[in-house]
């Protein structure tokens, strides 16, 4: 029974309702994979992802620099208050993260690595070493990959969590790989100024109605590039034997998702340079599928919960 009072309760489901309309709107891979999840899962991990998105959505937007650093700050004071168990009233989303924080053991302090991530891309941050793209890549997609462990739930969380970290690190690594003529436009390159170095590629500054421009051996540096990913999704991929099925077979459709996508850039490195490449949907639906077949005829897993 809830402890809830009936408003309060019909607040909170409101406030759940409103994350996955997010979810539903703006998240096309992601919820592919969190479908498969029991109801109490999903709804919390779509408060994770809706609270998220707010963050990344200041990082994307068009206010000021320092208007967007002064509404990430908020925003991690808002993390800091959902964490100590209160929050904004009002506010939906932190309403279903705070009732989704208290049922789930969620780091929601991991929101604070990806607000760090966030005011790095603000601040126009680039890279030098790989070894710090990689401390990026840890702080805007490993840590979703911690916060949904939390949902998730595993016997081995220590281990769990570190490849779940890993599987960030390849799925934000193809997801720059897939932006990276977006990125252009804007006058930004994520790949570490060493692997430009070694591909001979050189940045050169944005001309009048267009963006910056990329000169090189570009399609040697996205398949370098795409094998790095590789290696990270056969490391983090490991998780799945730690958590239950339902959540390895979501877990399994949303990297299965961008692991094919990764094959498409390999195999076409100057169509990823020329426009952003995505997965048809028949292909997401397959691997989907593929997901839930594997995890149903594996046998029964360490992760914790069914």
């Amino acid at each position: 029974m809830s402890l809830l009072g009936p408003a309060a309760a019909t607040d909170v489901r409101g406030a759940y309702r409103r994350c996955e309309q997010v979810m539903r709107q703006q998240a096309k891979n992601f919820s592919y994979g969190i479908t498969l999840l029991p109801g109490d899962k999903r709804r919390a991990l779509s408060a994770v992802y809706a609270y998220a998105r707010r963050i990344d959505d200041v990082g994307d937007g068009t206010m000021p620099p320092g208007e967007k650093l002064a509404a990430l700050e908020q925003a991690r004071k808002e993390v800091l208050s959902v964490g100590a168990g209160a929050g904004p009233a009002g506010d939906l989303v932190l309403v279903a993260l705070r009732d989704a924080a208290a049922r789930f053991p969620i780091p929601v302090a991991a929101f604070c690595e990806l607000i760090d991530g966030c005011e790095a891309d603000v601040r126009g941050t680039s890279y030098a070493t790989f070894d710090e793209l990689r401390h990026y890549c840890r702080c805007v997609a490993g840590s979703i990959g911690r916060l949904s462990l939390g949902v998730f739930g595993s016997e081995e969380p220590a281990a769990a969590s570190e490849l779940a970290d890993a599987l960030g690190v390849a799925l934000q690594l193809t997801n720059i790989l897939r932006d990276i003529r977006e990125d252009l436009e804007a006058g930004r390159v994520y790949l570490p100024a060493e692997d430009l170095d070694r591909f001979g590629c050189t940045l050169l500054p944005p001309e009048p109605g267009c963006g910056a421009v990329l000169k090189g051996d570009l399609a040697g540096l996205v398949r370098f590039e795409a094998e790095r990913a590789k290696q990270w999704y056969a490391t983090g991929l490991a998780l799945l034997p730690l958590l239950d099925r339902r959540s390895a077979a979501c877990t399994g459709a949303m990297s299965g998702i961008y692991a094919r996508l990764l094959e498409h850039i390999c195999a076409s490195p100057v169509q990823a340079l020329d426009h952003r490449m995505s997965l048809p949907a028949g292909q997401k639906a397959l691997v989907a599928a593929t997901a839930i077949a594997g995890m149903a005829r594996r046998p029964a897993s360490r992760g914790a919960g069914t």
